[in-house]
């Protein structure tokens, strides 16, 4: 791992160990980047045509938003390793909208140009609004970013865990005509545990035991290692990649042309604000992993790549995109910091979007293969976040403490109770079921109120 610690983000690797690189890249993100597609084109009640061609379309975009973000253009993209995908701070809002076209009477495609209007609009939004949110990185001193980052992790072992469970934990039944829900008996089976179980210990073993590029490999190889014991276990979803078709054609508003609604965009571009405050924690610890200083200037342009990812995601037939924290864990593990990876990786999402059987074999690989991966990748962006805070100093200024407990203790609610904010209108909860903004606006509230507003004091804290 020690060969590769000293690449710059711009140094450009071998191909093949770029392929191999970028191959570990998109299954990390795979299961998260077509989470959304399925669940909307569920929802909606499309058929299985529309759905492949939504979870197609996904992929492509998710390749040329990594690319926008990664290889960057002139003031877009803040060319590191980052991989897009679609945002599930969406998915509550879009659920919404269906639900709304329904009881309207509106046909699922309708419904569908509608979101896609706002998302189209909101990326707008987001492109113009990144120079303000750039400059906002004066209000995030180590006592904050630290918080942040550390409260990403520790809500990212949420999606980890249920990884290694192999199934949701949790299940919609209807009892009583209501919706509740109600244990799911495959959540937690010991064959997923064992799965996931072997998968961290051969990360942690190659990792141990062998040097250079297998090292930095090693999330992949453990991977590997599930899905062939998976596939022994006939836990591999054949059906899948025998169904899957060859070659499949996205091109933009496959759908129709977008239509424009004005609550919708507004909730939307609620979604964007809280999508650019998370990519900011995410920057801030990409930067920490990196060594690359993340500045004002290196902040707006990610973001900006966010809003243009959104924009090309409405025209491309599909959501809005965000920097995908699982892979920022994976840079911490790997310590491979060139973004060239995650523009390899760009590359073959934009592969498997155009060649659907591809795509399928990625898809067929069980969850809970990816679970052992998990809690080693989450954990990382935690202990990133841990670290910085190891710098803060709290003897001399004990209100930093005061900080760290508050941001953390708010980030956990709804990570612990995700009802606790039910009663609270539903135009908010984009705003309130993100533990991540909650810990971010109580940080830096609490900075400012304690330590300034950007005051020279709290720059040095970790000092």
């Amino acid at each position: 791992m020690s060969e590769t610690t000293e690449h710059g983000v711009d140094e450009v690797l071998p191909p093949q160990r770029l392929a191999a690189l970028g191959i570990q890249h998109v299954l990390v993100m795979y299961a998260g980047a077509v989470a959304v597609p399925f669940i909307i084109s569920g929802a909606l009640g499309l058929s299985p045509e529309q759905r492949t061609l939504l979870i197609n379309a996904d992929l492509f975009a998710c390749g040329l938003a990594t690319l926008v973000q990664s290889l960057g253009f002139p003031g877009v993209g803040i060319r590191m390793p980052v991989m897009m995908g679609v945002t599930f701070a969406s998915v509550a809002p879009m659920l919404a909208m269906i639900g709304a076209g329904k009881a309207a009477g509106a046909t699922p495609t309708a419904t569908l140009l509608s979101i896609y209007g706002a998302v189209i609009a909101a990326g707008v939004f987001a492109v113009l609004v990144s120079p303000l949110i750039g400059k906002l990185i004066r209000f995030f001193p180590p006592v904050v970013t630290g918080t942040i980052i550390a409260v990403i992790g520790i809500t990212l072992m949420r999606i980890g865990i249920g990884w290694a469970g192999g199934a949701l934990p949790m299940l919609k039944k209807k009892l009583d005509g209501v919706m509740v829900d109600v244990p799911n008996p495959a959540f937690g089976h010991p064959e997923n545990l064992a799965i996931a179980a072997i998968v961290l210990v051969a990360i942690l073993l190659i990792s141990r035991y062998s040097k250079g590029f297998l090292a930095n490999i090693a999330v992949l190889l453990g991977i590997v290692i599930g899905a062939i014991i998976a596939a022994a276990m006939g836990k591999l979803n054949y059906a899948l990649i025998a169904n899957a078709p060859w070659f499949g054609l996205v091109y933009p508003f496959q759908f129709g042309m977008p239509t424009f609604d004005f609550w919708s965009i507004l909730t939307m571009c609620i979604v964007m604000i809280v999508v650019m405050v998370e990519s900011t924690g995410m920057f801030l610890a990409l930067g920490e992993m990196t060594g690359k200083d993340v500045d004002s200037k290196e902040l707006t342009k990610g973001l900006r790549a966010d809003g243009v990812g959104t924009i090309l995601g409405g025209i491309m037939n599909t959501f809005p995109y965000t920097s995908y924290s699982q892979n920022v864990g994976l840079v911490g593990v790997t310590g491979v910091r060139s973004r060239w990876v995650a523009v390899a990786g760009g590359v073959i999402l934009l592969m498997l979007g155009l060649i659907p059987k591809l795509a399928a074999i990625f898809g067929a690989i069980p969850v809970s293969v990816l679970g052992g991966a998990g809690l080693v990748m989450f954990g990382m962006v935690a202990a990133t976040g841990i670290r910085i805070l190891a710098g803060v100093d709290y003897t001399g200024n004990r209100n930093n403490l005061l900080i760290v407990a508050l941001g953390i203790g708010f980030g956990m609610i709804t990570l612990i109770a995700p009802h606790f904010f039910e009663a609270f209108p539903k135009q908010l909860k984009p705003l309130l079921e993100s533990g991540i903004l909650l810990t971010t606006i109580v940080t830096v509230a609490l900075n400012a109120f304690f330590n300034g507003a950007g005051a020279p004091e709290a720059k040095a804290q970790a000092h």
